[in-house]
C-alpha cells in the first residue's frame, strides 16, 4: 500500500522495504512542542497519532478519573448491574463463559476475582478449540447441572443466537458482555452489554475497548449499585483499581487502540503489575525472566503469548486459571505449563509463517491483501501468522487452515479496513458459515469451495477502500534525529508517549549518515555495531537474527560506508549505566 512518495527515495531498502514518513501536521507539532515543553521529535510523533492540542494532556498523562466513561451510558449496563448485584447479595450460583484468547482469559478472571471478593466461587468455562468459539450447548448444560442462576458470557456471545436463548435455557438469567461486531438482531437473553451494538452511540469511548475493559465498566456499575444499596455497611468494598493489571493485560493483548481510556487502563495497570500482587502474573513474569519494570511490551510480547498458548496448542482454561489463582504452587505449575506450550507454539508458528511467505513472495498478487490457505496448518497459530503477515506487508491478512469438514480462518487488518464489518457482510451473503470480530482482528469459517469467492469479496472491498497496489513491506518512519541527539534524555522524553501498542506504536526513528566504528556477530545471528557520526556522538546498536541478511552483511563488511538506519531507541541500563541503544529494524547505504 505504497501510494505515497518514498521517504529519502528509498523504495527498496537493504531488507527490501519501502520507506514512508508518517503524516503529521508540522505546525501542530511546533505548537505542542512549545506548549508542553517537549522536543520537536516527540511533538511530531504525538501530532502524527491524530492527537489534537486539547487532547495532548490526557495522552501524556492518562487518568481513569478523566477518561472513564459513565457505565450507564451503555445500553443494558444498568439492568445488568442490578441483576449481578442481586446475585451477589443473595449468594447465587454464578457461571462465567469466556473466549480462549487473552482477552477472554482476563475477562473471565476479572469477574471471577470480583465475585470471589464476596465469597462466591463462580463456575468458569473456557471452550477448547474443538468445542468451538463462544457459547455452546455443552457449556450451558454444564451450568444448568451445576445449579447456576446467572450466566455471564465474556468476549463472546453477541451473535450466538442458536445457543443463547432464555426460552431454551430458562434455568438462569444470561448476560452477554462483549465487544465484537454486532448484527441488528441480538440474542434472546436478559441483557447484552456491547459498545458495538447497532443501537449504541457511534462515538462512544467504549467502542475501542477490549472485552475486559467492558467487563471492568460493568463491575464499576455493579459496585455502585452495591454501595448505594448499603451492602458495603456489612461487607468490605473491593478496591477495583487493584485489578487493573488484568485489564491492562487483556487490553494490550487484544490489539485494541492504545488511545483514550485504553491508555489509562494500561498506564495504571502496568504500575499494578509492578507491585506483583497478582500471584499468577507474578509467577508467569518470573518464568519469563522479566527482571525490569513491566511495560506494555512485556504484556503484549512476553506474558500475552504464553497465556494465549494454552488456547492455541494446549489447555484453553490454563490462562484464566493462572490469573485467578490464589496459590503460589498452583500458579507456578500453570505458568510452567503455559511456558512449555508457548515453546511448542513458536515452532509451529515458524513453520506456518515460512510456508505463508513462500506462497506470497515471487508470485503476482491479484489483490492488495495477504491471503493464504493450506491443509495441515494448526488452527491455534493462524491468528498469529495473520498478524505477522500484516506487519510484514502492511496489508489486511487472511490465513486459513483447511480441515476435513470446513476451513477455519483468522484475519488481521490495517487502519481503514474494518474486518468485523467485512466478516459480518460476507456471512450475510452466505460466503462464510461463521464469523465475527472487530475492526482489527476477526475469525471465520467457510467451505473449501468458497475460498476463491471469499478472496474476491475481500480483495474488491479492500481495493474500493484503499486502492490497488502490489503488496510490499513498508517501514513507517516517525521522525529523524542526528546521532548526537539519540541519547538517554531523548528516550526519557519519548517515554511520555508510552504505553505503546495498536494505534500508538513505539516510534521508529531514523538516524542519518552514521559510520560503523565496530561490528560483530553475537548470539544466534544477531549483529551488534557501534555507530558514530562526523557531527559527533556514539551509539550502541543491534539488529536481531540478521547476520545472513543483506543489511546484516553490509553492517559486518561496511568498508567505511555511511548508513541511514531506522529503529527503536531503547534504554540500556546494564550494570547501572544509563546508555542509549538503537534496535535496528532497517537500513540503506547513504548515497
Amino acid at each position: 500500500m505504497n501510494n505515497c512518495e518514498a521517504y529519502l527515495d528509498v523504495e527498496n531498502s537493504l531488507l527490501g522495504n519501502f520507506w514512508k514518513l508518517t503524516n503529521a501536521d508540522e505546525r501542530l507539532a511546533e505548537l505542542i512542542a512549545q506548549k508542553y515543553d517537549v522536543p520537536y521529535i516527540v511533538a511530531r510523533v504525538i501530532a502524527s497519532r491524530g492527537i489534537t492540542i486539547d487532547m495532548v494532556e490526557n495522552f501524556i498523562d492518562p487518568k481513569l478519573q478523566n477518561l472513564l466513561p459513565n457505565p450507564s451510558s451503555l445500553k443494558d449496563v444498568d439492568k445488568a448491574s442490578l441483576r449481578i448485584a442481586d446475585a451477589i447479595m443473595k449468594k447465587e450460583k454464578i457461571a462465567i463463559l469466556g473466549d480462549y484468547d487473552v482477552d477472554g482469559a482476563t475477562s473471565t478472571a476479572l469477574f471471577k476475582n470480583f465475585f470471589r471478593h464476596f465469597g462466591i466461587d463462580a463456575i468458569t468455562h473456557i471452550p477448547e478449540r474443538d468445542e468451538g468459539y463462544g457459547p455452546s450447548d455443552l457449556a450451558m448444560n454444564k451450568f444448568k447441572n451445576e445449579g447456576s442462576k446467572l450466566v455471564l458470557t465474556v468476549d463472546c456471545g453477541t451473535t450466538a443466537f442458536e445457543v443463547l436463548d432464555k426460552d431454551k435455557y430458562d434455568f438462569a438469567d444470561i448476560i452477554v458482555v462483549d465487544h465484537h461486531e454486532a448484527e441488528v438482531k441480538l440474542p434472546n437473553v436478559y441483557a447484552v452489554i456491547n459498545p458495538k451494538r447497532i443501537d449504541e452511540d457511534e462515538n462512544h469511548p467504549a467502542k475501542i475497548m477490549a472485552a475486559v475493559g467492558v467487563v471492568f465498566l460493568t463491575i464499576v456499575a455493579t459496585n455502585k449499585v452495591l454501595r448505594e444499596s448499603g451492602y458495603y455497611k456489612q461487607v468490605q468494598a473491593p478496591n477495583l483499581m487493584n485489578w487493573l493489571d488484568i485489564v491492562a493485560l487483556g487490553t494490550v493483548c487484544d490489539v485494541v487502540p492504545l488511545t483514550g481510556i485504553n491508555r489509562a487502563y494500561v498506564k495504571q495497570g502496568v504500575k499494578i503489575i509492578g507491585k506483583r500482587t497478582n500471584i499468577g502474573i507474578k509467577a508467569l513474569s518470573d518464568i519469563a525472566k522479566i527482571n525490569e519494570a513491566p511495560q506494555a511490551f512485556h504484556l503484549g510480547y512476553v506474558l500475552g503469548p504464553r497465556i494465549n498458548a494454552g488456547g492455541r496448542v494446549g489447555k484453553s482454561s490454563l490462562g484464566s486459571k493462572l490469573l485467578y489463582s490464589t496459590s503460589d504452587d498452583e500458579a507456578e505449575k500453570y505458568a510452567k505449563e503455559l511456558d512449555e506450550f508457548n515453546t511448542q507454539r513458536r515452532e509451529i508458528e515458524a513453520h506456518v509463517l515460512l510456508e505463508s511467505i513462500e506462497m506470497l513472495e515471487g508470485i503476482e498478487q491479484e489483490y492488495p491483501i495477504a491471503f493464504v490457505s493450506n491443509t495441515g496448518w494448526h488452527q491455534g497459530v493462524i491468528g498469529i501468522v495473520a498478524g505477522r503477515l500484516k506487519e510484514r506487508y502492511n496489508v489486511p491478512s487472511f490465513v486459513m487452515s483447511i480441515e476435513d469438514d470446513e476451513v477455519k480462518g483468522s484475519a488481521r487488518s490495517i487502519p481503514g479496513i474494518d474486518l468485523g464489518t467485512l466478516i459480518i457482510s460476507a456471512k450475510e451473503k452466505g460466503i462464510l458459515s461463521k464469523g465475527g470480530g472487530h475492526a482489527m482482528a476477526a475469525g471465520f469459517s467457510l467451505e473449501k469451495e468458497k475460498i476463491q469467492e471469499f478472496k474476491e469479496f475481500i480483495g474488491k472491498a479492500v481495493i474500493e477502500k484503499l486502492g490497488s497496489e502490489k503488496i510490499k513491506p513498508v517501514v513507517e518512519i516517525d521522525a529523524a534525529v542526528e546521532l548526537i541527539g539519540a541519547n538517554y534524555d531523548l528516550i526519557d522524553k519519548l517515554d511520555l508517549l508510552s504505553p505503546y501498542g495498536a494505534s500508538n506504536h513505539q516510534p521508529k526513528i531514523l538516524i542519518k549518515n552514521v559510520k560503523i566504528t565496530k561490528s560483530e556477530i553475537v548470539g544466534a545471528g544477531h549483529v551488534k555495531a557501534i555507530l558514530s557520526s562526523v557531527k559527533g556522538g556514539r551509539l550502541k546498536s543491534i539488529i536481531f537474527k540478521a547476520a545472513d541478511t543483506e543489511l546484516g552483511m553490509k553492517l559486518l563488511n561496511h568498508e567505511g560506508s555511511l548508513f541511514h538506519l531506522v529503529g527503536n531507541l531503547k534504554k540500556d541500563n546494564w550494570n547501572g549505566r544509563q546508555d542509549a541503544q538503537l534496535i535496528i529494524e532497517d537500513g540503506v547505504i547513504a548515497v
